[in-house]
């Protein structure tokens, strides 16, 4: 069978086929750091213990809200979806437009600190960029 034909994998493909997608395309992420700010909203929610597992470093997810309150609300939430509460209603019209252009927006935790039974979480916004 010399004159047979194969396939050959090479480059993407190849990568691809041993790999799931997200692993390929996550050295491909950039992470572009917008502004320093605070979780608001803390002490009125439903579930306060879950501010007890915040910590530096964590990454949480940021979701458009539709909010009668406030129509560029952005909740933060944790890896579970859990809600930790909101980006500041004095910080969030550029990150509202953003996403509602369908831009992908991350926070970092960069500081946790108790001010009695207040939680200070203080968090770093960034683009995620392909």
């Amino acid at each position: 069978m010399a004159n047979e034909l194969s396939k050959a994998q090479s480059g993407v493909v190849a990568l691809v086929d041993s790999r799931e997608i997200g692993d390929v395309l996550k050295p491909l992420i950039k992470e572009i750091h917008l502004f320093d700010s605070y979780i608001a909203g803390t002490t009125h929610l439903k579930e306060p213990e879950v501010l007890d597992t915040v910590k530096a470093g964590d990454m949480l997810n940021l979701k458009r809200e539709d909010n009668k309150f406030d129509d560029k609300a952005i909740l933060v939430l944790n890896d579970a979806g859990k809600k930790l509460g909101y980006v500041p209603e004095k910080d969030n019209i550029v990150f509202a437009r953003l996403m509602d252009a369908g831009k992908l927006l991350k926070a970092k935790v960069t500081d946790v600190e108790m001010k009695g039974d207040f939680h200070m979480i203080r968090i770093g916004i960034y683009l995620v960029d392909f």
